[in-house]
């Protein structure tokens, strides 16, 4: 593994510190006026999700990995796990529903998604950041309602309660935006 120095830590990154692998979710580098410059970085464990802050002097090293990332394709749900099949090698693969989240109702089934990978062992999933979903119950459509920036809720397929512009009717599909879990544009 390649090491870096502590000044060079970049929010994004995956290290390996004491013994777990780490994301570093933010990096401030702070220079005080009497002693040297470290980086103050907030890191999330990517097996187990806790926080730590720790500090980091220009002169310690720290082990960088590099995850692997693959498209997978959603196959189907059973007893709170989700059924991944790989694209190249069509071997199928187990990881837990709650790998996704909050995002978990915008899977869809044969959908593709990149799963991370360390070595042999399933780390984060990613959704596609844009997902077709169908407007099931919402308010009805009131002509001369044009005031700006004005949203109505609505519930979706999947369950899930968005707000959307006020031209949008019930069974409308609608693109979704599963980073922010808002309503990006008519589909």
């Amino acid at each position: 593994m390649p090491k870096i120095n502590g000044n060079e830590i970049r929010p994004g990154n995956v290290l390996e510190h004491n013994g777990g692998l780490w994301a570093a979710v933010k990096v401030d580098h702070v220079k005080p006026g009497k002693g040297g410059a470290f980086a103050q970085v907030e890191m999330r464990n990517l097996r187990n999700g806790s926080k730590l802050n720790e500090r980091f002097r220009s002169a310690d090293k720290v082990d960088r990995v590099r995850l692997e990332q693959k498209d997978q394709q959603f196959l189907y749900e059973t007893d709170g796990m989700l059924v991944f099949m790989d694209n190249e090698t069509f071997e199928q693969i187990e990881l837990p529903a709650d790998i996704l989240g909050e995002r978990r109702p915008f899977l869809q089934d044969g959908m593709t998604i990149q799963i991370e990978y360390y070595e042999s062992e399933a780390l984060n999933a990613t959704l596609p950041q844009k997902v077709t979903c169908k407007v099931v119950e919402t308010e009805p459509v009131v002509k001369g309602q044009t005031a700006a920036n004005s949203f109505k809720p609505a519930i979706l397929d999947n369950g899930v309660k968005v707000m959307v512009p006020p031209f949008v009717g019930q069974d409308e599909d609608i693109v979704i935006n599963t980073e922010t879990m808002e309503y990006a544009e008519r589909a």
